[in-house]
């Protein structure tokens, strides 16, 4: 049994207390909110995020951070991106010992570009650090149905060890060394959700849809390709995987944020009836500038953030993608 500080009463960090908790561990849940703290504790339950779902009365949930931390072997940190700075700055102000702090948030941090492990390992002395992504749904995750993921990390037994913590009858977990693709991989593919989202609303279809996916994979490869990923690392779990269930799935938040964008909502009107954070929006912002100082072809990013930023009619957009220049499907 291992001792595990979860960090974020979220959707995903709720559904991955309960995950680890029926594989054995002994998990302490952070949350800032001390009513749902007491509420979970109560219940077994999250009524914020996944109300409908029994979680299990095994996690213990606090909004003590001091105590959360208490002689954790990992802290697992599921905050929004916008958040990781600050969550960084305090795990390294309360945390005892040297755990392993695994970063479950797929973003880009606006201003500096970072990605969330990046944020980690300069903020917390001496941090061993590793990434888990995936096609990964809170409410699946939650109800026990069968999923995969990928742990990423540069150090091999920082990798096997949390690779063993969230092996489990349901949730089976492989491993890559390439952090910078995983990462980049989750961050990317919710702006391309964002886009078939979009296109969904507009009635465009299947092959819209299909185009869109494609398309949008060859972006992600390029721009992660020129910040030092392995290019295959894009077909695995963190980039098609994740890619298809972020584009195709009701519990998709960024795909939801688009359709609604196509059917003449606002986005703080989208967000406002999800209640939850859709990372793609902010992402869009943080990819542009990537691929600017990378000199990268991204025309569907590009896109997307046009919609959301400068008001551009999604219709428009759609027109122009259609009517770029012959191009060769280089996929090499």
């Amino acid at each position: 049994m291992s001792k595990v500080a979860v960090i974020g009463a979220g959707s995903w960090g709720t559904a991955v207390s309960g995950l680890l908790v029926h594989s054995g561990q002994e998990v302490t849940l952070w949350g800032r909110d001390s009513a749902l703290v007491e509420t979970i504790n109560a219940s077994g339950r999250n009524p914020r995020y996944l109300k409908d779902i029994q979680i299990t009365k095994g996690v213990r949930a606090t909004s003590d951070l001091a105590r959360a931390l208490e002689n954790k072997e990992f802290i697992a940190v599921a905050v929004p991106s916008h958040a990781m700075r600050s969550a960084a700055v305090q795990i390294a102000d309360k945390c005892s010992g040297n755990p392993i702090i695994i970063s479950l948030t797929k973003g880009i941090e606006i201003g500096t570009l970072e990605r969330m492990s990046q944020i980690i390992e300069e903020t917390v002395k001496d941090a061993k650090v590793a990434v888990l992504s995936g096609p990964n749904h809170a409410e699946e995750i939650s109800l026990g149905i069968p999923s995969a993921s990928v742990v990423a990390a540069q150090d091999n037994d920082v990798r096997a060890r949390v690779q063993e913590l969230f092996m489990a009858p349901s949730f089976r977990v492989y491993t890559n060394k390439d952090v910078i693709g995983v990462e980049m991989a989750a961050a990317t593919k919710n702006v391309i959700a964002i886009a078939v989202g979009i296109s969904d609303g507009l009635g465009y279809g299947d092959n819209g849809r299909a185009a869109l996916m494609t398309r949008g994979l060859a972006e992600m490869t390029r721009l992660g390709t020129a910040m030092g990923a392995r290019p295959m690392t894009f077909a695995g779990l963190a980039g098609v995987g994740d890619l298809i269930a972020t584009c195709t799935s009701r519990h998709s938040r960024n795909r939801a944020v688009g359709e609604d964008i196509a059917k003449g909502r606002t986005v703080d009107e989208s967000q406002a009836e999800l209640g939850m954070i859709a990372e793609g929006i902010k992402t869009a912002e943080a990819v542009c500038e990537l691929a600017e100082r990378f000199q990268i072809e991204m025309p569907i990013n590009q896109a997307v953030y046009e919609v959301i930023y400068q008001g551009k009619d999604p219709s428009k957009c759609v027109s122009e993608l259609m009517n770029r220049g012959p191009a060769e499907e280089d996929l090499g």
